[in-house]
């Protein structure tokens, strides 16, 4: 019989190996059989096989033990295969039970999740439906090394800690357990005792795959998501291949009917019509992992492996991706490595120390948003993330990756004063760790999915953001480039009167242009808190602020670079950015605001299908400056080529109000040019001054050093793209 201490410590959730003493134990007597089942009348062992009853269990009288029940099958010394049949106030339960079943983990899983170099932990920590020895239940496992004991709690045990404690694999620090019978849509959490002996809030699986609707926050035993199948997206991100991306909140595009949220299935019959018809080739959605505070838009994430419950259940956003991709849409989403929120059912403190986040406030607590760091130099840390990034690739057929914050993970000093940082061992201000974690993360992706991107929200001058590890980099395959947007957006703000001061602002960004990889961003940041609207940026009168929008739009499609552009910008939302309420649709029943859609929309058109406006994006072969120095009259004029200089779009921006007859503008050679897109159509709500549609010829009078020349009409706070007709 178990000693009274045990048994005690079981009860009360303090034992620190219950399979040691739970289920069955062979020893002189025959095997004992011994089963915690608080409330229970009456507990017996059936065989398996046939359902035989071979012995009820004698419940232990003791003070203040609840439900403690062990029995001997003697003559036997074998384990077996064996049912517990319980008695329950309100009728009878078959059931297997838990602590027949050895381990979850095999040892080579065990070993490489010990190094932190699983590269997919996903496929073994979290729960898992699965079958062991013919039974069907969830295998759960769950990394909390330093924890004195963990349990499963959930719906299927009246969330009591004591029924399901945890065995540990110390050479790991992973605790599993097999629960027969839990199926999918159970809600579960773990009960975590930490090694000071104090009970912590239950907390949410790191690798739950599915999550509770806000405000309640448990798991959910969903299925792991099958590999999506190769080929199912269209074709990869080269450097060569246009890409205009949408950048969607999914909350506030247009919410439902009802005023909430819209499921996955709306979206894909709203917004994926609605972003084809623009022209544009990329779906960037705000981060939609699961996160407990709407206001943080997704960018406070606790759930990394879990679709948000806002718009559905996790298949659902498989169907929306695969639906993305049979229309040709690719999809990147915003991920979240920087940093995660500090509530009580998440990974803060996770079993009771700092495990996901560094214990020192100076380098775990985030400054600017009051949330936790993640250790990027802790193995198991970085491999979380690393698999994370994984997942969402393989298991959703996720294109790319837009890395939120990266900034603030490169210096160990971001957001602080003088005092409340800790130096590299170098002494310095760069965070190593998170350095070698971003390599690693793009050094595992190219090599496990070589057709999926990456993004970097980078906003300083760390060098080589977006060339390889190989050569000294982080190994972004993109990095934004938020020098020019906000060049491009402080010109802009200004009155044409005085662009001539700064005329620098739109030439500067070509000094350093084919540095990196860059993507154009006009994203939700330049239209939140305070900041207004892009439309609500521009200088000038009514009218002029539209005839500005177009013009910046008109320059940031022509310029070197991918280009990204948040929802509601394509038709000039005038309101900024509400995440609450949807946008504001009304607007495109007026001329104006329906205009710039339909500048949009031809903007991408010729972007997409003339190789000049993309095909050599980050090299100067394919730029060539026309005009950049003419800051009395606020004007510039570019050539884009192709590789082998066959094809070529000349772009010519008017910055000023004023009309300006015969512009003479220095062309690189001879031939004919036709005026392909004019930002001043009355067709996008324009005053209509152009050049018409038939072809200019060049003629051979020198301008802006050059041998060939036109003779144009800039129409007012205007671009015009003219193809070369060689």
């Amino acid at each position: 019989m178990l000693d009274t201490a045990e048994i005690i410590a079981l009860c009360r959730a303090e034992h620190g190996d219950p399979y040691a003493v739970l289920g069955m134990h062979a020893d002189a007597d025959g095997l004992w059989v011994r089963s915690l089942q608080p409330g229970a009348l009456a507990v017996a062992v059936l065989d398996a096989k046939n359902g035989r009853q071979l012995v009820e269990l004698k419940e232990r009288q003791i003070d203040g033990v609840d439900g403690f029940f062990e029995g001997v099958i003697p003559r036997r010394r074998n384990n077996f295969p064996y049912r517990l049949r319980i008695t329950w106030a309100n009728g009878v339960q078959d059931t297997d039970d838990p602590y027949r079943f050895w381990t979850v983990l095999g040892e080579m899983d065990v070993w490489l999740l010990a190094e932190g170099s699983h590269l997919r932990p996903f496929e073994r920590l979290g729960a898992h439906l699965c079958e062991i020895d013919g039974v069907a239940g969830t295998a759960f496992a769950v990394w909390a090394p330093d924890a004195q004991r963990v349990s499963v709690v959930g719906d299927f045990n009246t969330w009591d800690g004591r029924r399901h404690p945890m065995r540990l694999r110390r050479e790991c620090g992973v605790w599993e357990i097999f629960l027969p019978g839990v199926t999918a849509g159970a809600c579960y959490k773990y009960e975590i005792r930490a090694s000071g002996g104090h009970l912590l809030p239950l907390k949410a699986d790191p690798y739950g795959f599915q999550a509770e609707m806000r405000p309640s926050t448990a798991s959910i035993v969903c299925a792991l998501p099958p590999p999506v199948a190769a080929g199912s997206s269209p074709a990869g991100d080269r450097l060569d291949a246009p890409m205009a991306i949408y950048e969607v909140h999914l909350g506030s595009w247009r919410r439902a009917d009802d005023g909430g949220f819209p499921n996955w299935r709306r979206l894909a019959e709203t917004l994926i019509p609605y972003v084809l018809d623009l022209g544009f080739t990329h779906l960037e959605l705000l981060p939609i992992s699961e996160h407990p505070f709407d206001g943080s838009w997704g960018y406070q994430p606790l759930g990394l492996y879990a679709p948000t419950a806002r718009f559905g259940d996790p298949s659902g956003f498989r169907e929306f991706v695969k639906a993305c991709h049979a229309a040709g849409l690719r999809v990147i989403v915003d991920w979240v490595p920087a940093h995660f929120p500090t509530d009580e059912h998440g990974l803060s403190r996770f079993d009771g120390h700092a495990l996901y986040e560094h214990a020192d406030p100076r380098e775990g607590m985030h400054q600017d948003w009051g949330t936790l760091i993640y250790n990027f130099g802790r193995r198991e840390v970085s491999n979380y993330l690393i698999g994370n990034a994984l997942f969402w690739i393989e298991r959703y057929g996720v294109d790319g990756l837009r890395v939120d914050a990266v900034a603030s993970m490169l210096y160990r000093d971001y957001s602080r004063s003088e005092g409340q940082w800790v130096p590299n061992v170098f002494g310095g201000r760069e965070n190593l760790e998170a350095v070698a974690f971003m390599r690693r993360m793009n050094e595992v992706l190219g090599q496990e999915t070589p057709g999926a991107s990456t993004h970097a929200e980078e906003s300083t001058a760390w060098p080589m953001v977006s060339r390889p590890p190989s050569m000294g980099g982080l190994g972004f395959h993109y990095k934004w480039n938020m020098g020019w947007m906000h060049d491009v957006l402080a010109y802009m703000q200004n009155d044409p009167v005085h662009r001539k001061y700064h005329h620098n602002k739109l030439s500067f960004g070509m000094m350093y242009a084919f540095t990196e990889n860059f993507v154009l961003p006009l994203s939700h940041d330049e239209v939140v808190h305070g900041k207004g609207s892009l439309i609500g940026k521009m200088a000038g009168d009514y009218w002029q602020k539209f005839a500005n929008l177009r013009a910046l739009y008109g320059y940031m499609w022509a310029h070197p670079g991918k280009k990204l552009l948040f929802m509601g910008g394509e038709f000039g939302q005038w309101n900024e950015w509400n995440d609450e309420t949807s946008l504001d649709w009304n607007l495109l029943d007026f001329p104006l605001h329906a205009g710039v859609s339909r500048l949009i929309r031809d903007l991408n058109g010729l972007y997409r299908h003339h190789p000049a406006l993309h095909q050599v994006d980050f090299e100067p072969a394919g730029f060539e400056w026309m005009a950049a120095d003419d800051a009395d009259c606020s004007v510039v004029a570019f050539v884009r080529w192709t590789r082998d200089r066959s094809r070529a779009i000349l772009y010519v921006g008017n910055f000023t109000p004023v009309v300006r007859h015969g512009y003479r503008i220095g062309v690189p050679t001879g031939g004919q040019y036709v005026e392909r897109i004019n930002s001043d159509s009355e067709h996008y709500g324009g005053s209509n001054v152009g050049n018409g549609s038939d072809p200019l010829t060049a003629e051979q009078i020198p301008a802006h050093g050059r041998e060939w020349s036109l003779s144009l009409t800039l129409p007012p706070l205007a671009a015009l793209y003219l193809e070369w007709l060689p």
